[in-house]
């Protein structure tokens, strides 16, 4: 068996290979991805680790209904100013 990933590998690698086509991310859960993630690295938490990517700029989280998603930071969708469309919904 080759070398094992580490989590940065292992993460980008998810995300190419389980998004479904048309889509630029994968669904953490409902792709499978944290449960591959935590047989792949034996227990570990796939939440903290995602984090720690997120913070360092490797990987973009966006959180949705059930879950997160995860994109590639180069692919990621522009964050959405919700504070901004509330206050222009409000008339201020």
């Amino acid at each position: 068996m080759s070398e094992k990933l580490n989590y940065e590998e292992f993460v980008k690698k998810a995300i190419v290979s389980l998004r479904k086509e048309g889509y630029k991310g994968i669904h953490t859960v409902y792709s499978g991805f944290n449960e591959a993630f935590k047989k792949y690295f034996e227990g570990e938490d796939p939440i903290k680790i995602t984090n720690r990517l997120s913070e360092e700029g490797k990987i973009v989280i966006r959180p949705v209904k059930g879950g997160v998603m995860l994109y590639l930071p180069e692919e990621a969708p522009a964050a959405k100013g919700q504070a901004d469309e509330a206050l222009k919904k409000m008339g201020l």
